[in-house]
């Protein structure tokens, strides 16, 4: 029996929102001091490019560990949909309480997308602006 082989895959996709860093256990100008200008009222926006790391075994009749047309789908319902063009702390539930930091979108996408019947995620990447990038791989085990 041939050895079947362990493989990462790597997806990128993309979604605009917007977002208030704003907290309700902090007043208004620890928010201001903590926030600055991302504590605006009105709220910005960013262009989100995120970067997903599945692996999983090669599948020797497919050659693939994930159909990618299953993933992109899967992916379009969990997150691009409910993220695309809304106001994180507005519309989307997650955010209601929790400040919709880049730190905390990447823990909600991968509580999202860890469910992925076909391969394994091993990490959520979020490039917020050509400066900011923010990784999280799930917990470990200690």
């Amino acid at each position: 029996m041939p050895k079947r082989l362990h493989v990462e895959l790597g997806r990128r996709y993309r979604f605009a929102a917007s977002h208030r860093l704003h907290s309700a256990q902090l007043s208004e100008e620890e928010n201001r001091r903590i926030y600055g200008k991302c504590n605006n009222p009105y709220g910005h926006g960013h262009n989100y490019t995120v970067e997903l790391r599945f692996s999983g075994t090669v599948d020797p009749a497919t050659g693939m560990i994930a159909n990618l047309a299953d993933l992109d789908a899967f992916v379009t319902e969990r997150v691009i949909e409910p993220f695309d063009h809304r106001s994180l702390q507005e519309e989307v539930p997650a955010f209601r309480e929790a400040v919709p930091t880049t730190e905390n979108l990447c823990l909600e996408i991968f509580q999202r997308l860890k469910s992925f019947p076909s391969a394994k995620l091993e990490s959520v990447r979020i490039e917020e602006t050509s400066n900011n990038s923010f990784e999280y791989a799930g917990e470990t085990q200690q």
